[in-house]
């Protein structure tokens, strides 16, 4: 039951026993006042009875009450902890990134600063038409030995005619060796990005076409030796920019370099051509190779052939000496059997040493004039016999 309701009833017992306390007082002063007594002794008691467990139940509450703080509390404060635990270990973590990428910038900082001092060198480079030519030669040896295999290209190499040539792709005939040259005129083309005008602009595109205009015509007077080069050249522009600038606005100038058949290309193209390059250094190299190959093939046949002819000379040889071994086997065959028959046959009259048994008496002639051969007398008895009866 809930204690405020318990409470309730007895505060209203309690009052309804005081108006009957007093509706009986009212009646009978006399004979009820030990009845109204013994009512409210009765009340007092319940009342006190009621007290006692609405203390009873104030007090379970309490505790039931003080427990489930105690509990709440508990768990707000583990909660409170885990909260403040992650957001330590996020906030730890999110330091720690920090200083990560603090120190990343750190470093791109120094690279910028490092590219910044390159980049310096590199216009300091750049400014210098002998250094120039000298970066453009390094950017071409670093393309031409990264693609074609040793032995397919040279570097500075002197022509027929005296020049001397940049790089020289070894290709077969046709179309034979190409020569690469890597200066370029930087300054027209540095003259016209810095333009601030448009009449400055003009200016430096016409001076930009002339120089490149008469690049061209210098490699292809310088580069191209009938009988000894290819009917091409290439020029190399080491700067992808100048390049995509050339073939965006000066469309006239890349005809002449096509008219002239000197063929400029940038590091990307260049990469691209030795590609194509190098495939025809490898076929070139496979039809040699199966030309040995054959070469090789048919000596192997040559060789074959003499082998056969030479185990036929060897059979003809075997089967020669096997025919002789036949004559041979039959040869020791003949004279075996010879030997037999001689083993078989004993020479007439008594061996050398014997002591001499005497005759046995001759057999009467037959009338054919054969004589009878006893069983013990040999033939060369009987024939003596027989002679020696012819003779009477």
């Amino acid at each position: 039951m809930d204690p405020l309701l318990l409470a309730v009833i007895i505060v209203a017992g309690a009052a309804m026993a005081a108006i009957a306390a007093m509706v009986l007082l009212r009646r009978d002063n006399g004979s009820g006042v030990a009845a109204l007594a013994e009512r409210l002794a009765q009340m007092t008691e319940l009342h006190a009875a009621a007290q006692a467990q609405l203390a009873q139940q104030l007090q379970a509450q309490e505790r039931a009450l003080a427990k489930s703080l105690d509990e709440r509390l508990t768990q707000s404060t583990n909660r409170v902890n885990d909260t403040l635990e992650k957001n330590s270990h996020a906030q730890k973590t999110s330091l720690d990134e920090l200083k990560e990428r603090l120190v990343r910038i750190d470093a791109a900082q120094k690279n910028i600063s490092e590219l910044s001092s390159q980049m310096v060198g590199l216009q300091d480079i750049l400014s210098n038409k002998q250094a120039r030519g000298a970066f453009g030669e390094v950017q071409l040896h670093d393309l031409v030995s990264k693609v074609l295999p040793p032995g397919g290209y040279d570097f500075q190499v002197t022509l027929g005619n005296g020049r001397r040539a940049d790089c020289l792709l070894d290709l077969p005939n046709p179309p034979g060796p190409i020569v690469i040259d890597a200066k370029f005129p930087l300054e027209s083309y540095r003259a016209l990005q810095s333009a601030d005008s448009e009449d400055a602009k003009k200016v430096a595109a016409r001076a930009f076409t002339v120089d490149l205009t008469k690049h061209i015509s210098d490699i292809a007077e310088r580069y191209i030796v009938p009988g000894e080069t290819a009917d091409a050249a290439l020029m190399f522009l080491p700067s992808e920019a100048v390049y995509a600038e050339l073939h965006a606005n000066f469309g006239e100038v890349v005809d002449k370099s096509y008219r002239a058949k000197v063929f400029i290309v940038s590091p990307t193209t260049l990469w691209a051509t030795l590609n194509t390059v190098r495939a025809v250094l490898k076929d070139v190299r496979m039809k040699e190779a199966a030309g040995l190959i054959q070469r090789e093939v048919m000596t192997l046949i040559t060789d074959v052939q003499r082998l056969d002819k030479r185990v036929g000379n060897l059979q003809r040889h075997f089967d020669q000496a096997g025919e002789d071994m036949r004559e041979v086997r039959i040869s020791t065959e003949k004279i075996t059997k010879r030997g037999e028959r001689i083993q078989d046959l004993e020479i007439a009259g008594p061996a050398a040493g014997e002591d001499s048994l005497p005759s046995p008496a001759p057999a009467p002639p037959t009338p054919s004039g054969n004589c009878v051969i006893a069983a013990p007398v040999r033939s060369s008895s009987c024939t003596k016999t027989a002679n020696s009866s012819s003779s009477k």
